[in-house]
């Protein structure tokens, strides 16, 4: 028996998604049938950086173990849950200290000198972590966990040494992203930095990019802007309602790309309704304020071109783990930074610039 307020929650969550889906999609767009009940539930990672640290592909067990430590405290700190605090982070420094070389052994040689460091920082953050849990101070715990789970990023990266698939023969024409870049965006209401994932959605990713580079977005309009709900653009002026190819004066449409936990490559040209794996979790999911994916037109699945979304993440309606938009649409990107951007653009408001600042030479 569910409550009544469960009830309505996840009633308003499926209307939400009718109407997300139909003005997104057009009124081809159809809900599946699902039972209340039987959708993924879990404390699901609501921060866009942790997400991108969590998609990397590698398979280093230590690091991993200490990252966990670290992003499992964010909802422990809320419930100032401090004993259990401080045991995960005495349990990550045995980690680091025991299996140091391990982790060192997982990153290319040219780079373990720079990646020492980068441990030795960690172990000297855990330090400063527990000093305050011991303080039960939560501002200075805030403001160490962030650096260090950035720093632990920075050592996994440095793991991935080659890009881990291809991508099927039909859409090697379109620009790909074999890694990470990372754009800055400035608006008329201020400036954004966005990360997006070549990893887990190489033709998505690259294509973005490619527009980034070609300054396509420079001067567009955000043509959607509700509250707590999405900020979209990528409308062109005049009729077209994305790319247009110069080389081959045609539409650039790009199929929907969606990595699957445990898979070795993204699943294209369906949902994962229409693929029967709806209850799998993306890699990259909706649950993070900024979270960014690819808008399509009608009920073309592999119809999308220029045209993006901001998702304005709202718990109660989109819940972490526990959503209709995961495996619908491609995300391919989070904002990092300049959050508090998103809430205040309207209808009309710009894109003044776009530009990559890292990660360019990814771009094939």
């Amino acid at each position: 028996m569910y409550s009544l307020q469960s009830w309505l929650k996840r009633t308003a969550l499926l209307l939400l998604t009718v109407v997300f889906s139909l003005s997104l999609s057009g009124p081809a767009w159809s809900v599946p049938s699902l039972p209340f009940g039987v959708l993924p539930t879990g404390n699901a990672v609501k921060d866009g950086s942790s997400i991108l640290r969590f998609a990397l592909p590698i398979d280093e067990p230590y690091i991993r173990d200490i990252q966990n430590a670290l992003e499992g405290t964010t909802p422990q700190i809320r419930g100032k849950r401090w004993p259990e605090i401080k045991k995960g982070l005495s349990k990550a420094a045995r980690t680091l200290n025991r299996h140091r070389e391990d982790i060192l052994a997982a990153v290319p040689v040219a780079q373990q000198a720079a990646a020492s460091e980068q441990l030795d920082a960690i172990a000297q953050g855990l330090v400063e972590l527990e000093d305050a849990v011991a303080a039960k101070d939560i501002d200075q715990f805030n403001g160490i966990r962030k650096p260090l789970a950035d720093r632990v990023g920075i050592v996994e990266e440095a793991m991935v040494t080659e890009f881990p698939f291809e991508v099927p023969e039909e859409y090697k024409d379109l620009p790909q992203l074999k890694g990470r870049a990372t754009i800055a965006v400035k608006t008329n209401k201020g400036e954004m930095t966005v990360e997006v994932d070549g990893y887990s959605a190489p033709i998505t990713a690259g294509n973005f990019v490619d527009l980034v580079q070609r300054k396509f977005y420079d001067g567009l309009e955000f043509t959607r802007a509700e509250e707590s709900y999405v900020v979209q653009t990528g409308d062109p002026d005049g009729p077209d309602a994305g790319f247009i190819d110069p080389k081959t004066g045609e539409y650039r449409a790009v199929p929907l790309e969606i990595m699957v936990k445990g898979d070795a490559e993204p699943i294209y040209g369906i949902t994962l309704e229409e693929a029967g794996i709806y209850l799998d979790e993306p890699v990259l999911t909706f649950s993070s304020y900024g979270t960014m994916a690819m808008a399509r037109p009608g009920d073309d699945a592999n119809g999308g071109s220029s045209q993006f979304f901001f998702l304005l993440f709202e718990p109660e309606l989109t819940p972490a783990g526990s959503n209709l938009l995961d495996g619908r649409y491609a995300v391919f990107g989070y904002v990092i930074e300049g959050q508090d951007v998103l809430g205040t653009i309207k209808p009309g408001d710009k894109i003044e610039s776009a530009r990559v600042i890292r990660g360019a030479e990814n771009l094939v």
